[in-house]
């Protein structure tokens, strides 16, 4: 038989407990207070009222733009990408990895600079683009390619997860009875995989929403809400970028709750 534990353990276990929740808590507040601050600033009739104002609407209305195609970018490409580094093996997939992570860790302002020595007016992208009529600075298409550079990870290291999560030896069998891998894939892999898969492309789109240096290094026009959000606050004042900032906690918060509706935790 085990020992039962003493009153003593289970009092200095419980105190140490109660000690880790209160210093937790600390950390808890510093993350709620600033929050709910953003509510109480201002009431919601001023809030809503400055949501109608037409600088806001356009720098909602690009921001959904541009994040709902660079998550579908992010989605074509990304996928069959994270798939290979499911199933890859060896040190090609390690680098491959520590290139696709690299976007996640580099400073967003750092990153709008890499771009722009790639896809900046001088440069042969930037010329070529301008010289057909989509200039990939300033422009829609630069908004779309700095988020799709610092929001795209989020598809492939998920999507990955969530593939390396099916059961191999289900596409075994598949491959088995005469299915090619593109069958068994679109067949057997991704419907177990989708869960994680939706998790990444929304997570991309989240972060697609909130992407601020690097969009701001290639497109200050058209703003998105995180550059109107500078813009307001740089020249009007904080009281007037609350409106743009609770549509992008709105945005965070549904994000939270569809990660949770998929039973889905992409930091695992």
């Amino acid at each position: 038989m085990f020992p039962t534990p003493s009153r003593t353990d289970a009092a200095g276990r419980f105190d140490w407990l109660s000690a880790t929740l209160l210093l937790g808590a600390v950390l808890l507040c510093y993350y709620l207070v600033p929050l709910l601050s953003l509510f109480v600033a201002q009431s919601p009739a001023t809030v809503l009222r400055r949501l109608s104002d037409p600088v806001v609407v356009s720098a909602a209305t690009t921001s959904l733009a541009a994040s709902t195609v660079s998550a579908a970018v992010a989605t074509v490409f990304g996928l069959p990408l994270a798939y290979w580094l499911a199933r890859a093996e060896g040190r090609a997939a390690t680098l491959v990895t520590a290139v696709v992570v690299l976007p996640l860790v580099l400073p967003p302002i750092v990153s709008g600079m890499v771009l722009l020595t790639v896809v900046g007016p001088g440069t042969v992208l930037g010329s070529l683009g301008a010289s057909v009529g989509v200039p990939l600075t300033r422009s829609l298409a630069g908004v779309v390619l700095a988020q799709t550079f610092v929001a795209s990870p989020f598809v492939v290291v998920t999507a990955k997860s969530a593939f390396e999560g099916v059961d191999r030896s289900l596409e075994h069998a598949s491959r088995s009875l005469g299915k090619s891998r593109l069958s068994t894939v679109r067949r057997v892999t991704l419907p177990m995989a989708w869960p994680g898969v939706v998790a990444g492309i929304t997570l991309a789109f989240a972060r697609s929403m909130g992407e601020f240096g690097a969009t701001i290094m290639l497109a200050y026009y058209p703003r998105t809400m995180p550059v109107q959000i500078w813009v307001s606050f740089s020249t009007l004042g904080l009281e007037n970028a609350f409106p743009v900032a609770v549509v992008l906690l709105g945005v965070a918060v549904a994000t939270l709750v569809a990660l949770n509706a998929l039973g889905t935790n992409p930091l695992e």
